[in-house]
């Protein structure tokens, strides 16, 4: 019954319209009356048959409401929209990009930059006198090359939502969008449910702590059930998930009620039972256990790219793995850094204030402890956390990560709003929803193609910024391409403004001692057998 109250104002309008037409012929005014609401009950009926604005299909004739104070905000800007950016996690300006590229719209604005380019912290991208041509924005970078199958990725994918946070529709949207750009989708920790198949999108499978989609009952890995999903065609990577940045360290709980049948399918768990997402891993315990888990997946998938998730917390834990993969040999094919600014459907205040390391501080942190330990030419590293325009890209491939993934950016392509209420089943776009009158809201065939629109326009932004800069490949980007401005009569390229390590510099005869805070701090005490340091060497 509550779905049903988001049409009142065509309920209502239908109502006065029978009202209006029993006294048609008391006079003249009743007839205007049933004209003006006949009127409102067809712009209502046209608003639930249209496909392209999923407010409007879930609140008819109310939503305009919403697009007529779009058009006057310059005027209510005080009053709405400054108040709205305090709120919401991105500007309306990053939204207005994402519209704008979604839809295919052009994405070119008058009267110069409206942001404050003499305000410390703002950044930008030097251009070169002689730019480049890059005929093709079509990047990508090969994951696993030494593997049985290895994958060129996108540099530009869709990042970890699961099914059930999303909706249906939400994930066919994504993964037909994936299919159509020939980028990937990462599954999230809820595993592949019949809407990441359907379309036939390239996936990349994440496996968390619950295990989905490779448990067994008691919710421990199951080698026989990961096989029949890793062997999918269309699982090109995978991916264990030990940290997300939104709520690093903190579990899960599906409650009994959001557990449907469709979602206990693509877990493998029972329909209309709690199920827990653990904080930790029951299959590893230690960096090495860790790394001999990442070698049995690949060799259980039949070769295919293996790596792990990570949101960067105490940095001698990140220094343990890597001293593992020295003294084991075994190496995941890639590493994705996620960042605290990362966003979830819902998670504690404290964590999404208070817990985990930003994205770039984590990627500049991972980064540099390969190059240190003269692994990095073996590991690919993505990265995610609030990218979502060519800049965002550039900028963090230019600190050292391989591709990007993208959440909310492609949660805006598909009509995301930030109402803010992801948690509560109420989602107005259909987006993060799994009511069914709510999700028919989100035309799948109309947002599949913004999706994919937005995916390539934003690769284009990048080609452009990359021609201007003089350079020919997203590999070619470096701390130096990026300028800060510490104050407004300050400015540094990333590479002074960060410490940068050298090749093997761990391993060669000064070590971590010199190389600066956090390594001389603990990279000695970090251990292959332990998360937890050890006492420093005399």
């Amino acid at each position: 019954m509550g779905s049903l109250i988001r049409f009142w104002a065509l309920g209502l309008a239908a109502a006065l319209l029978v009202l209006s037409l029993s006294g048609w012929f008391l006079g003249w005014v009743h007839g205007l009356f049933a004209i003006v609401f006949g009127l409102l009950c067809l712009l209502g009926i046209r608003d639930l048959a249209q496909t392209h604005h999923a407010v409007l299909r879930n609140y008819p004739i109310i939503g305009h409401f919403r697009f007529m104070l779009e058009e006057i905000r310059p005027e209510i800007r005080q009053y709405f929209i400054e108040s709205d950016e305090e709120r919401v996690p991105f500007s309306r300006e990053q939204r207005a990009i994402v519209y704008q590229r979604a839809k295919g719209v052009l994405d070119k604005r008058p009267f110069g930059s409206k942001a404050d380019v003499y305000a410390p912290g703002y950044e930008w991208i030097n251009h070169s006198i002689t730019p480049s041509r890059i005929d093709n924005h079509d990047f990508r970078v090969l994951v696993g090359a030494s593997r049985k199958q290895p994958y060129p990725l996108s540099i530009f994918n869709i990042s970890a939502m699961s099914f059930g946070a999303l909706s249906p529709n939400a994930v066919l949207a994504l993964n037909r969008g994936a299919k159509l750009g020939g980028f990937a989708h990462d599954t999230g920790e809820g595993s592949i449910s019949r809407y990441h198949r359907e379309p036939g999108g390239d996936l990349i499978w994440e496996l968390g702590s619950g295990y989905f989609g490779a448990r067994n009952p008691d919710g421990s890995f199951s080698e026989e059930r990961f096989v029949k999903n890793a062997r999918d065609p269309q699982v090109k990577m995978i991916e264990i998930k030990m940290s997300q940045g939104a709520k690093p360290g903190h579990g899960g709980v599906l409650p009994a009620p959001k557990v449907t049948p469709e979602i206990a399918e693509a877990r493998g768990v029972e329909a209309w039972k709690t199920v827990e997402s653990p904080a930790s891993h029951s299959a590893f315990s230690t960096p090495i256990e860790l790394l001999r888990f990442v070698e049995r997946l690949r060799e259980l998938s039949g070769g295919k790219p293996t790596g792990f998730k990570i949101a960067i917390g105490h940095p001698w834990e990140f220094f343990a793995i890597v001293k593992a993969m020295i003294s084991t040999g075994i190496v995941p094919d890639f590493i994705v850094v996620d960042g605290k600014e990362g966003g979830t459907g819902a998670a504690p205040a404290e964590f999404l204030d208070r817990a985990g390391t930003p994205m770039h501080d984590g990627l500049m942190l991972v980064h540099n402890t390969l190059v240190g330990a003269g692994l990095r030419d073996r590991i690919r590293i993505g990265a995610a956390g609030k990218i979502v325009t060519a800049f965002d890209v550039a900028r963090t491939l230019a600190l050292g990560a391989d591709w990007c993934n993208a959440a909310r950016g492609f949660m805006f392509a598909l009509g995301c709003i930030q109402s803010l209420s992801c948690h509560t089943g109420h989602c107005p776009t259909g987006v993060a929803t799994q009511d069914k009158l709510r999700q028919r809201a989100l035309v799948v065939t109309d947002k599949a193609q913004r999706v994919f629109l937005f995916h390539q326009n934003t690769l284009e932004a990048l080609r452009e910024l990359l021609q201007s800069a003089g350079l020919r490949a997203p590999s070619q980007l470096r701390p130096h391409h990026i300028m800060h401005r510490k104050s407004p009569q300050e400015i540094l390229p990333l590479s002074e403004l960060h410490r940068f390590l050298s090749p093997g510099a761990l391993l060669s005869r000064g070590g971590a001692a010199d190389c600066g805070a956090p390594w001389a701090q603990w990279w000695d005490r970090a251990q292959a057998e332990h998360f937890h340091p050890g006492t420093r060497p005399a």
